[in-house]
């Protein structure tokens, strides 16, 4: 791991997105909440949730942080569920993974729970989005396209 012993403890934010490209007669399940296994929106945020408090220990060499703030939100879009991820702490080391790690398990919760009506999902993209705080500079993505590429 990298040491951060002598860094300050500053105010740090990450928000990450991704996507998951969904059959038609997946989404109307997702709408009509008809699925088996339950409400895939609402898992799929908690579980981006309870990823970015295991990052640590998921991503080798990932500093343990105190999480001040973990916010997943997970919505369908015509046949896309979107995830958004943001986390807040104020400590010494950046929470880029963080942010990232939640996206990444709600991507895959999705595809979990809805394996039994569409085998083909596809996840189409996770990215960092924002992070702001600590010694580097602050970063924001451009805005992606239509068809859901960075210019």
């Amino acid at each position: 791991m990298v040491d951060v012993g002598s860094k300050p403890l500053t105010q740090r934010c990450a928000i990450a997105e991704g996507s998951v490209l969904i059959s038609a007669e997946l989404a109307t399940a997702i709408r009509e909440n008809s699925l088996k296994k339950g409400n895939l929106l609402e898992v799929a945020r908690l579980a981006g949730i309870q990823a970015a408090k295991e990052t640590s220990r998921l991503i080798p060499l990932c500093h343990p942080l105190p999480l001040d703030v973990v916010r997943v939100v997970a919505t369908l879009e015509d046949q896309h569920v979107n995830l958004r991820a943001e986390v807040e702490t104020t400590w010494k080391t950046g929470v880029e993974m963080e942010a990232l790690t939640a996206v990444a398990t709600a991507t895959l919760t999705v595809i979990d729970m809805g394996k039994a009506i569409d085998k083909g999902m596809v996840i189409e993209f996770i990215r960092l989005v924002k992070k702001t705080g600590g010694q580097g500079e602050d970063y924001i993505a451009p805005q992606r396209d239509q068809a859901g590429s960075a210019p």
